[in-house]
């Protein structure tokens, strides 16, 4: 019996040591896969190698680590002093790195489901050099040239891409700021350039008129900008009118915007000739010349040509307008009187219109113009550009010579007794329209008031209301009492 217990006493440390020891070898098999060397075809290990060496090297000092791949120690059943023991354990393997050849048995198996963290820790720039080294080596030399190329490219489309709201915008800016100054500088080329030639030194305005410009000086400048693309220019001096005032509404060029929507729908850079006619040298006229869609476009729309004119049809056998045009008058003795033979030959003849006439948009003669200036001659015509200003020298020439017709003409006394009869109806049909807008408003206010005092009484109260009525009633009956006139006796 002490001979068995002996025995169980030694053979009960040895097999926790080895219990111990399996349990150790396992562990550090399944967590430093490196402990052995890899095979050459396992590339990216070789990182693992210097850092398992060192972990081994910290480890001989402090741990034991039994060999890898070693057989157990045996199971013996003599006794053994603690210093063998001790020795036994602590013997350290001759070489911590096995042979290469061990490896040719290597079981690629064990590595399935591995993390690849595991495998292989190679920090990124490694792996991105590893990267293109096999991208050179499967598909030639300049391969990872082209591949960061390919890179750059698309960093590049991701900015651009990324910019693009703001590219446009910045873009858009250029563009309307370089066709601002274009623009404006091409509607002062036009406005000067006509300027030059009708409003400058011994032109059709200098001849005609005593003072141009919008100064009273003769250093004055001729044109005034209003806008952008509107000019005026004034001349006074001259019988029968007051003064002409001409305004050029040229194109929006300066407007990129605006520009755009004409090319979509083009419009023509225009000017407006008025002449404020002297009221004793404007006989009862109302007439119109236009292209016929126009013509009777302003005879449905403006005022006076609606009340008193109407199409005037061509006379038989009489030389007359060109046929794209439309004359709207208010008797046919009016217009056989204002278009003569010299404007016809110049200007409004079928052969002429053709020639000189492209440019000409309407005139329209009145003595019943709405504002303060009743009496006025208006000339519309599109400015040609600046090259071919020239062309518009008989269109302008038509301003003083309808001035000195219509200050000469007097209407016969048959046509005077018309206009005069025709200008009454309208008087009084204004004035009875006037009359009615007056009692529209007297009703209106009346209306109002009454609601006010409608909401006045739902305010008051019971009591309040009471002595109104009796207010009201006293008044009433004081209202229907007869009157009686108090005479003094002798």
């Amino acid at each position: 019996m002490a001979k068995r217990s002996s025995f169980s006493l030694i053979i009960s440390p040895l097999s926790l040591f080895l219990i111990v020891l399996l349990s150790l070898l396992l562990h550090h098999l399944s967590a430093s896969p490196t402990a052995t060397h890899p095979d050459p075809h396992f590339e990216g290990f070789d990182a693992e190698e210097d850092d398992d060496s060192t972990l081994g090297d910290a480890k001989r000092d402090d741990d034991v680590v039994p060999p890898l791949r070693s057989p157990p120690p045996p199971i013996s059943l003599s006794t053994s002093t603690p210093e063998s023991d001790q020795s036994h354990v602590q013997s350290p393997p001759s070489d911590q790195n096995p042979n290469p050849a061990s490896f040719d048995y290597w079981d690629e198996d064990e590595f399935e489901g591995i993390p690849h963290n595991l495998i292989s820790n190679s920090p990124p720039e490694d792996k991105l050099i590893h990267d293109f080294a096999n991208i050179g080596t499967e598909s030639g030399p300049d391969s990872g040239t082209v591949y960061l190329e390919k890179d750059l490219k698309m960093d590049v489309e991701k900015n651009v891409r990324t910019y693009t709201v703001e590219i446009v915008c910045v873009s858009f800016l250029i563009m309307f700021a370089i066709n601002y100054v274009a623009g404006k500088r091409e509607n002062e080329k036009l406005a000067l350039a006509w300027a030059k030639q009708f409003a400058n030194k011994d032109s059709i305005f200098d001849k005609n008129f005593s003072l141009l410009g919008v100064g009273e000086t003769e250093d004055s400048p001729l044109l005034l900008q209003e806008e952008r693309n509107v000019y005026k220019f004034y001349a006074s001096g001259r019988r029968y009118c007051s003064g002409l005032l001409a305004t050029m509404e040229l194109k929006s060029r300066h407007d990129l915007i605006s520009k755009l929507y004409n090319m979509v729908v083009p419009c023509k850079d225009e000017i407006t000739v008025e002449v404020y006619m002297n009221d004793d040298a404007m006989d009862n006229v109302v007439f119109a010349l236009a292209r016929k869609k126009l013509a009777k476009t302003m005879q449905k729309e403006v005022r006076d040509l609606q009340r008193f004119a109407g199409l005037v049809m061509p006379p038989n056998g009489k030389k007359w307008v060109a046929d794209e045009l439309q004359i709207v008058s208010e008797s046919k003795e009016v217009a056989g009187d204002l278009i003569t033979d010299v404007v016809l030959d110049q200007v409004f003849g079928d052969k002429a219109f053709e020639k000189f006439g492209k440019g000409f948009i309407s005139m329209h003669f009145s003595d019943q113009h709405l504002g303060s200036n009743r009496k006025m001659l208006v000339f519309k015509f599109a400015l040609p550009d600046a090259k071919h200003m020239a062309d518009m020298t008989r269109l302008v020439a038509l301003v003083p010579y309808y001035i000195d017709v219509i200050g000469r003409y007097k209407l016969s006394t048959p046509a005077r007794s018309k206009t005069e009869a025709a200008r009454s109806k309208v008087a009084q049909e204004i004035y009875k329209e006037l009359q009615n807008v007056r009692q529209e408003a007297l009703q209106r206010k009346k209306a109002e008031q009454r609601k006010k005092l409608e909401e006045a009484e739902a305010k008051l109260s019971a009591e309040a209301l009471r002595k109104r009525e009796v207010k009201e009633r006293a008044r009433q009956m004081k209202k229907a009492m007869p009157k009686m006139k108090m005479t003094r006796g002798s």
